[in-house]
């Protein structure tokens, strides 16, 4: 089991930042990627970004790419989401997740999520 928990989120204005963070324990040797999705009322959850832990790679939907930047902090079994030029679109509850496996793009791909974090972007 991994346990997930989120923190950083808020409320900020439109142009404003926040910084997200996601810290794992339990069996972390076991993770492969961790992913950021986002839901908003109303919407399915969607994907936001994701590592890959043994690669470093990193992956954006389109509309963050240049304002969102995933990272992640081996030691601390932490992985971050720098959100900056935030717009009110981006208002959701964000929630980190684990795949033991690969990097994805699916939410159903994921193994574990945490609880989420409020972010609300004011116009």
């Amino acid at each position: 089991q991994v346990q997930l928990v989120e923190s950083g989120g808020g409320l900020v204005q439109a142009g404003g930042s926040l910084r997200l963070s996601c810290t794992a324990s339990g069996r972390t040797f076991s993770r492969y990627a961790m992913g950021w999705f986002r839901q908003a009322p109303g919407k399915e959850r969607e994907f936001v970004a994701a590592l890959s832990w043994s690669g470093g790679s990193t992956h954006y939907t389109d509309s963050v790419k240049g304002r969102f930047t995933i990272s992640g902090d081996n030691a601390k079994n932490t992985v971050y989401l720098q959100m900056n030029s935030l717009k009110p679109e981006d208002t959701a509850v964000y929630y980190c997740a684990v795949n033991r496996w690969y990097v994805s793009e699916e939410p159903h791909e994921y193994d574990y999520w945490g609880q989420g974090t409020q972010v609300t972007v004011s116009s």
